[in-house]
C-alpha cells in the first residue's frame, strides 16, 4: 500500500512510524526545507503517554524533556499572583510533567520513522481521486499515484483545502493572536513558566528551555484579520499592540527582532464534521484542533496517529478504516478541543479588574472545593482506552 502524508510536524511522522512497521510504502512531504528546530514547548499527556511507551520512545522523550517546574501568573514587577506546580493534578496541569520542545519531539519521531521516504521542500498542489487511489501533483512538478493521502499539515492544511474546501468553512478565529520566539534565558525563571497580563487583552510569557535559552510569547486580543502579513509587518503589529505593556515586554520585543525562529498566527479552532473524503483523511490539527488554549493538540495527534494506523492495519477497506478511526476518536477529540473555563477572555482579560479577578479565581481553583473544576478540565487527557491492534504487513485491505 502506498501512503502519502503531508506534514512533517508531530502527527505525520507519528503515523509514518506505525505504517512503516506494518509494511506500508510511506512517503511524507514537508514544505519546509528541513525539520523545523525549536518551537514552543508541547506536552505529552494522559493516554498519549501510553502511545509513546508503545512506540518505545519514552526514554528519548524524557532525555530531551524541559525541566519546567510549573506555571505562574506575575504582575508588572514580576511578583507571583497565582501558580500551579507541574505535579499538581497528577502532572496534567497547565504545565505537564512531560514538556518537550516541538522541534525535539519532531526529531525523535523523524528518527523513529526512518523507513519512510521524506521529501522536504515539497507540497501537494492538486489531488484527483477515484475509487482505487489518488493522483497527486506536487509543487516540484512531479506527479504520483497513492492508495491513501493523509493531511497532517496543521491548522492551515493545504490537503484539507484541496479535498474538503476553503479554510473558512473549517477554521474559526477565536479573537486573539500569539507569537513565539527564542530568547536568551534571563536567569530568573527558576525553571518556571512566567505569564503576564496587561490591560487591553495583552499577554506575554517566557518559559525555560534546554541549552541556555528560553521561549518567549507575545499575544493580544483582536477580531481583525492579520493572516496575510509578512514577517516584518507581524513584528510591527506586535510592537504597536504591546507598546507600554510593562514587565519584560520591552526587552522581549527587542529580542524578537533578531529571533531566528519567529512565529506568528491567530489563535484558532478547527472543526471538520467528517475527517475523510474518499481516500483522503485528516489527522491532528488539520481535522480537529481546540487551539493552543485547549492544550491537547500534541496528545491528540499522537493518539490519532496510533488509531488511524491501527484501523488501516486491521484489514478493512480504507473507507471502513477511516469511519472507525473517527468513531474511536470522537469522544476524546470532543473533550480535547473544549476550551478551558473563560476561553480567550480568561486567557487575555481586557481590564485591570478582570486581570485581578483571574488571579483570584486561579488561586481558588487550585484549592478545594473549586479544585474539582480544574480536575475535570485536566482529566480529559485520560478519557480514552486504547484499542489493541495486531500490526500486520497487510495494510488497509489494499
Amino acid at each position: 500500500m502506498r501512503v502519502l502524508i503531508s506534514g512533517g510536524g508531530i502527527a505525520g511522522p507519528a503515523l509514518a512510524y506505525w505504517l512503516v512497521r506494518a509494511g506500508a510504502d510511506v512517503t511524507l512531504v514537508e514544505r519546509a526545507p528541513a525539520l523545523r528546530p525549536g518551537g514552543h514547548a508541547v506536552d505529552v499527556r494522559g493516554v498519549a503517554r501510553e502511545v509513546v511507551e508503545a512506540m518505545g520512545l519514552m526514554p528519548a522523550v524524557l532525555d530531551r524533556r524541559v525541566d519546567e517546574r510549573g506555571w505562574m501568573m506575575v504582575d508588572s514587577r514580576g511578583r507571583r499572583l497565582a501558580s500551579m506546580p507541574a505535579e499538581m493534578f497528577g502532572g496534567e496541569g497547565i504545565v505537564a510533567e512531560i514538556e518537550i520542545s516541538r522541534g525535539d519531539l519532531a526529531q525523535v519521531l523523524y528518527e523513529a520513522s526512518s523507513g519512510a521516504t521524506y521529501r522536504f521542500g515539497e507540497r501537494v498542489v492538486a489531488l484527483t481521486q477515484d475509487e482505487s487511489g489518488v493522483d497527486v501533483a506536487f509543487a516540484s512538478g512531479d506527479r504520483e499515484r497513492f492508495d491513501i493521502v493523509v493531511g497532517a499539515d496543521g491548522v492551515h492544511s493545504g490537503v484539507r483545502a484541496l479535498a474538503f474546501g476553503p479554510e473558512s468553512e473549517y477554521v474559526r478565529h477565536l479573537g486573539a493572536y500569539t507569537s513565539y520566539f527564542t530568547v536568551a534565558d534571563p536567569g530568573d525563571l527558576d525553571n518556571w513558566f512566567h505569564m503576564y497580563n496587561a490591560p487591553g487583552g495583552r499577554v506575554a510569557g517566557i518559559r525555560p528551555e534546554r541549552g541556555g535559552t528560553a521561549k518567549a510569547s507575545l499575544g493580544f486580543r483582536s477580531a481583525e484579520g492579520f493572516h496575510r502579513l509578512d514577517r516584518d509587518a507581524q513584528m510591527r503589529l506586535l510592537n504597536d499592540r504591546l507598546a507600554g505593556a510593562g514587565w519584560k515586554v520591552p526587552s522581549l520585543l527587542e529580542a524578537m527582532l533578531d529571533a531566528p525562529d519567529f512565529y506568528f498566527d491567530s489563535i484558532s479552532a478547527v472543526r471538520v464534521p467528517t475527517w475523510h473524503r474518499g481516500r483522503v483523511v485528516l489527522l491532528g490539527d488539520a481535522g480537529y484542533c481546540g487551539s493552543p488554549l485547549a492544550g491537547m493538540g500534541t496528545s491528540m495527534s499522537l493518539v490519532g496517529a496510533y488509531v488511524l494506523a491501527g484501523e488501516l492495519t486491521a484489514g478493512d477497506s480504507p473507507a471502513d478504516a477511516f469511519t472507525e478511526y473517527q468513531a474511536q476518536m470522537a469522544a476524546y477529540v470532543a473533550d480535547g478541543t473544549e476550551l478551558p473555563p473563560g476561553g480567550v477572555a480568561a486567557f487575555a482579560p481586557k481590564s485591570a479588574l478582570m486581570i485581578r479577578l483571574r488571579a483570584v479565581s486561579t488561586r481558588a481553583m487550585t484549592r478545594w472545593p473549586m479544585r474539582k473544576l480544574l480536575e475535570k478540565q485536566f482529566s480529559k487527557a485520560e478519557a480514552m482506552t486504547l484499542k489493541p491492534y495486531a500490526r500486520t504487513p497487510s495494510v488497509g485491505g489494499v
